[in-house]
């Protein structure tokens, strides 16, 4: 199994750590699959009052779709297959609190889980990125939902720069993509503090809030993520061509990128 779950009974929060230390817990089929039935079964499980998902290891929290995954696309250029649609809470009518523990990488489609969470909590090592760019793909669905949470100067420059510079924990804690900066290792610990106070309030008080804060920005998320898939048609290179970007190594992959 790629997703390790631990509920807490007594304080009601349930851990989610994606278990691919070895592929910087990047998400291929399967393990989307897995994290779309871990979401809806929290739906039905009452002693689940909120959620921290993690990373295993300490180099990652995710790199986003596996680069080995097969991902069969339709011919038409109106539609596009994206496995990673249906890996956050939201996409799954899970209304319960999610909060996010980073430690290390987080980049590409490590955002479709950042942008489905309602806060996220980072390592001082944290560095988050979008590589999409730089390989000749369009960033569509990450930019729409990193755009839900940070100032567009910020999104555009990590979106355009693609992997040439990462943005430092501190540099998104400024920019509000993360709410709390702690050190190396303490990461779940205070995710899973702030999730437990959560937790210990009545459910309903605190589902209906995590519903009306998203209220505010659904129509505009939804329109926008409606653009994605022609955008994605029309700007990305062929499979190949982005594959000999990423064998060349292009754009700073060996650890040639700006930390800010």
């Amino acid at each position: 199994m790629s997703i390790r779950v631990e509920t807490d009974k007594d304080t009601g929060v349930a851990l989610v750590t994606l278990d691919r230390p070895a592929r910087h817990n990047a998400i291929d089929l399967a393990m989307a699959e897995e994290l779309g039935r871990v979401w809806r079964g929290f739906r039905y499980d009452d002693s689940v009052r909120a959620a921290v998902v993690t990373g295993a290891g300490t180099r990652a929290f995710c790199t986003g779709i596996d680069r080995g995954a097969e991902v069969p696309q339709p011919s038409s250029p109106y539609t596009i297959d994206d496995p990673l649609l249906t890996i956050g809470p939201k996409a799954n009518d899970l209304w319960k609190p999610v909060v996010v523990a980073v430690r290390g990488m987080a980049c590409g489609g490590a955002f479709y889980l950042l942008g489905e969470a309602e806060f996220v909590i980072a390592a001082e090592d944290a560095e988050f990125f979008d590589p999409h760019t730089t390989y000749g793909m369009v960033s569509a669905y990450e930019s729409v939902y990193m755009a839900m949470r940070m100032p567009f100067g910020e999104v555009a420059r990590m979106a355009l720069m693609g992997t040439a510079e990462r943005v430092s924990a501190r540099r998104a804690y400024e920019t509000g993509l993360v709410g709390e900066v702690v050190p190396p290792g303490e990461e779940v610990a205070a995710a899973v503090r702030c999730a437990a106070v959560v937790a210990s309030y009545p459910t309903e008080a605190v589902q209906g809030t995590v519903r009306a804060l998203w209220s505010a920005k659904e129509a505009a998320r939804a329109q926008a993520l409606a653009h994605a898939p022609h955008l994605i048609a029309l700007g990305n290179l062929p499979p190949e061509r982005q594959a000999e970007l990423f064998a060349s190594g292009q754009g700073g992959g060996g650890g040639g990128y700006r930390l800010r």
